[in-house]
């Protein structure tokens, strides 16, 4: 009786055992699969958020290589850029849900997309500008070159037509004479017998010379280096001349015969210098002596 008793304990116990036993493996099962579910998710999440993070560096890269064309855009691009650089700071901090942060980068890529399509627009414009420009650079160097020669042979004209204008002084010639009571002139090469001294000379024939009034400047120096006649001084600028007489001839492009007496007395023995000046530039000289 007793013993069978202590086999109805035995089998009760050995029951509760059973099914403590059961109960231990079925939540060892479900704790082992939850861990397996759980370490899935997390092996998930981390290869999202590896995924995620390339996915910024590369719009990083690309923002970055835009910025440094310096293009218009590079203030927009700027701002794009540092809102990856954040997302991508956020991104570092987080191990949940990575879908907020799929989202934002698909919305990143497509702005990206649309700011570089409008950035390569730009490029191609101002690619088109430039070689505008540096046409019209060079045309404009080439026009520059072909103005100052132009100006240059203006210029050389200039000189020219201003050289073929000056007037010449041909046959510049004086002869002393003595005058007698008659008015006879008889010509003379004796000092002591000359009364006046005969200055001529010839203004030749200019189609291109300005016409009208031209004041010729004689200067007749003695043997002693004296100027004789009037001696009176003319200044032109800094420079200053000491003429005998001035001649005044009306020109009109033609062939002029110019001739002046200079009266004189005591006239020195020796040689004689005529100059002819125009203002004050010499147009004309010769020598003659007086015995």
């Amino acid at each position: 009786m007793e013993n069978q008793k202590n086999n109805s304990s035995l089998k009760a116990v050995i029951a509760v055992l059973a099914i403590l036993l059961v109960g231990s493996l079925v939540y060892i099962f479900k704790m082992s699969s939850e861990v397996d579910t759980v370490h899935t998710e997390i092996v998930k999440v981390g290869s999202e958020k590896e995924s995620v993070m390339k996915d910024l560096q590369d719009l990083k890269a690309t923002y970055d290589a835009a910025l440094s064309e310096n293009t218009s855009m590079s203030e927009e691009l700027l701002q794009e850029r540092d809102k990856v650089v954040n997302l991508m700071d956020e991104l570092k901090k987080s191990n949940g849900d990575m879908s907020k942060y799929k989202s934002e980068v698909k919305s990143m890529q497509s702005h990206m997309k649309e700011l570089m399509q409008e950035n390569e627009g730009l490029k191609k414009q101002n690619a088109t500008l430039t070689t505008q420009r540096d046409s019209t650079v060079v045309v404009l160097g080439e026009s520059k070159k072909f103005n100052e020669v132009l100006v240059g042979q203006n210029e050389e004209l200039s000189k020219t037509v201003e050289k073929g204008g000056k007037l010449s002084i041909l046959n510049l010639q004086t002869a002393a004479y003595k005058l007698k009571s008659s008015g006879k002139e008889i010509a003379t090469d004796k000092a002591s017998r000359a009364d006046v001294l005969k200055i001529s000379f010839t203004i030749a024939e200019n189609s291109i010379a300005k016409s009208g009034d031209k004041d010729y400047y004689v200067q007749v120096i003695d043997s002693k280096n004296n100027v004789l006649g009037e001696a009176k001084k003319a200044a032109f600028g800094e420079k200053e001349l000491v003429y005998s007489f001035v001649s005044s001839v009306k020109y009109e492009n033609k062939t002029v015969q110019v001739s002046q007496d200079l009266p004189g007395k005591d006239f020195a023995k020796g040689t004689y210098s005529v100059n002819v000046f125009d203002k004050d530039q010499l147009v004309s000289s010769t020598n003659f002596s007086l015995k």
